[in-house]
């Protein structure tokens, strides 16, 4: 294990729920992270959080943050509209970032950030945890094996029911919606998956009448090798679910975003012909999807490797979303945007 003095001195913007529910508990378990200071806007947030959570330091603003020296690299969890405007700010203060997903809500404001980076020389990625997860990489190497021979059909339902208008993944100003919170998921799994690019998608969306997000959102995704068909809502029950449909078999990941804390997750495969037939599975013990992630984002750090979903592949992803959009107002298959 590495020593305490090699781990990464990491500090959070804000006391979002997702930082202090799941990444700073995560990666407070990692061999090569430690998390060293977090901000608010609020101190008293601040302070808490940093009691609750046994991290030394607690800053009442971001600026505070950026301007200690100790810390190396960032987690930002802000809300979407921010990911862009702090992490640029970070950079520019000399930090590594770490990134929510989605890294941004437009592909314009994506590479402006991909510009900063470019400048400054630091390392900045998004917060896909389940890219770095071992059962993903497992499914990978599967279907890419041909246990399930030819990969020809993706399909996704993500879901939870929230109408709060004060949340904010049910504020529009702020990049909230069912698409970039839950659907920018199927959509970057499904080009891990495939190694592809879709080169065609279609939307369908409806909004909220008194929030204007959308709130039950279904797409296409047009794959040189495929296709891949999600629904994603913020208006259904809470829900999760993800398959591999080929020419030979079937594969499912049990609670592919959220695996369970306290049982084994599994990979299903269904190899039968005929209905009623064995599934096979193959199972992963509970291992924290953001204790990896911290973990492999700060060894990229020490080690000036690669991070494992940098700029270039947010860049593609945000392209797709913005083409579902773009479907969506248009009627017609629209075309993703190579920006790169």
């Amino acid at each position: 294990m590495t020593a305490t003095r090699d781990k990464v001195r990491w500090g959070v913007l804000g006391v979002a729920s997702i930082a202090v529910r799941r990444t700073i508990p995560g990666m407070q378990k990692g061999a090569w992270s430690e998390v060293a200071a977090i901000a608010s806007r609020d101190l008293r947030k601040a302070e808490d959080a940093a009691r609750k959570l046994g991290v030394p330091k607690a800053y009442g603003s971001y600026e505070e943050l950026l301007a200690d020296p100790d810390i190396e690299a960032i987690y930002n969890p802000l809300p979407n509209d921010l990911h862009v405007p702090w992490s640029i700010k970070a950079a520019e203060a000399g930090k590594h970032v770490l990134c929510e997903k989605p890294l941004s809500t437009m592909v314009a404001l994506a590479r402006r950030l991909l510009a900063v980076r470019d400048r400054t020389g630091v390392k900045i990625g998004e917060a896909f945890m389940v890219r770095t997860h071992p059962r993903w990489l497992r499914a990978r190497e599967l279907i890419r094996g041909g246990r399930i021979g030819e990969l020809r059909s993706i399909s996704g339902q993500f879901s939870y029911f929230n109408r709060d208008p004060a949340n904010i993944r049910n504020i529009r100003a702020s990049g909230g919606g069912a698409l970039l919170d839950m659907g920018c998921y199927p959509i970057t799994l499904s080009r891990f998956i495939y190694g592809e690019e879709p080169v065609r998608v279609f939307g369908d969306i409806e909004r909220d009448p008194e929030t204007l997000t959308d709130r039950l959102t279904s797409a296409i995704l047009d794959f040189p090798s495929g296709q891949s068909t999600f629904t994603c809502s913020t208006q259904l029950v809470h829900f999760q679910r993800m398959q591999f449909l080929g020419t030979l078999g079937r594969m499912e990941i049990q609670y592919p975003i959220n695996p369970l804390n306290d049982q084994p997750s599994q990979i299903l495969i269904d190899e039968a012909q005929v209905a009623g037939g064995p599934v096979l599975s193959e199972s992963f013990e509970y291992a924290d999807q953001f204790t990896i992630q911290g973990d492999l984002f700060s060894k990229a750090i020490r080690e000036n490797g690669v991070v494992a979903v940098p700029i270039e592949d947010s860049i593609r992803n945000v392209a797709v979303i913005e083409a579902v959009f773009r479907s969506a107002e248009s009627g017609k298959w629209e075309k993703p945007q190579d920006f790169l």
